[in-house]
């Protein structure tokens, strides 16, 4: 193989490596950190110590109970009267360490609901997927009755489900979820491959090692301000009845480990960048210097002889 052709096809594999390198993080976090339920729990456990997201919540679970009380009791109360006792009961529960039990199950719940739907589920039997907030309720109610507030024996515990996802798109979802479990994994091993082979193909193989770390800490740079549009893009896509610091604090939590990935990406080809330029210099001064040739004899006139 010349070394033309050597060079450009390292140098279109080394590309493709780059290219491949944040669609292969997002690819892979999404595929082994939100698509398991351990992981996800423990990731979305500190948000019941967060205040927008406990406010969010007690506004939510207050507003439901609200509802059901009007709907359901045929006693006629104001809501001003009773409304600002479930919102503090609520508030108060959300500071318990029951509440915490509460939350950690019911993630769990819903997160298994959601893999179940997407992994197991029938496109002509397809429902919405839900959650059920009864247990939330009853512990509002239980904790109202001991604090005797008026009708608090009377709110209603029904099993009032929250939609997670509509049936209509559960179709599609389940494609885009089989392709990304197939991308988690490939995608970044097809990123690795195609960097070796291309640092190995190389007619000069430090400055394909230079080109490959520039360009995945490039990947990384991107896939860091990915994550800061998409954020902002998120919070700037909701109604205005939505909490926005508390959807903030979860897309923070859920892509945590994601922004950590980009960094280390980041620092670990500007790392390889510079102890490639290092060695490059240090061979460089080291290298002995050929000696200058020695001149050569000039050629002497023949001297006369007298006779």
């Amino acid at each position: 193989m010349s070394r033309r052709l050597r060079s450009g096809l390292s140098a279109v594999l080394i590309t493709l490596s780059c290219l491949l390198v944040p669609f292969g993080a997002l690819s892979a976090w999404a595929a082994y950190g939100l698509a398991d339920t351990g992981r996800y729990v423990t990731t979305m456990a500190p948000l019941a110590h967060d205040p927008d997201v406990r406010e969010a919540i007690a506004d939510t679970v207050g507003d439901g109970i609200m509802d059901e009380i009007d709907h359901q009791t045929d006693v006629r109360v104001t809501r001003g009267t009773v409304a600002p006792f479930v919102h503090d009961a609520v508030r108060s529960f959300t500071q318990t360490a029951a509440f915490r039990t509460a939350w950690n199950e019911g993630n769990r719940a819903a997160h298994d609901a959601v893999l179940r739907a997407l992994r197991e589920g029938d496109d002509d039997r397809d429902r919405p997927v839900t959650v059920d907030l009864a247990p939330v309720t009853a512990q509002v109610k239980a904790q109202l009755t001991e604090d005797h507030v008026p009708l608090a024996a009377r709110i209603p515990v029904e099993h009032t489900e929250v939609a997670l996802l509509p049936a209509q798109d559960l179709g599609r979802l389940r494609k885009g979820f089989d392709v990304l479990e197939v991308a988690g994994f490939w995608l970044p091993v097809a990123a690795v491959a195609f960097a070796v082979t291309g640092i190995a193909l190389a007619a000069c193989r430090r400055r394909a090692l230079t080109a490959t770390a520039l360009g995945t800490a490039l990947g990384g740079a991107l896939l860091a301000l990915a994550l800061a549009v998409g954020r902002s893009l998120t919070l700037a896509g909701l109604p205005n009845e939505v909490s926005h610091p508390a959807v903030g604090a979860v897309y923070d939590a859920l892509t945590a480990t994601l922004r950590t990935v980009s960094w280390i990406l980041v620092a670990l080809g500007l790392t390889v960048t510079a102890l490639a330029w290092l060695t490059h210099r240090v061979s460089r001064r080291r290298r002995p210097t050929e000696p200058a040739p020695a001149p050569q004899p000039q050629p002497q006139p023949p001297t006369s002889v007298e006779a």
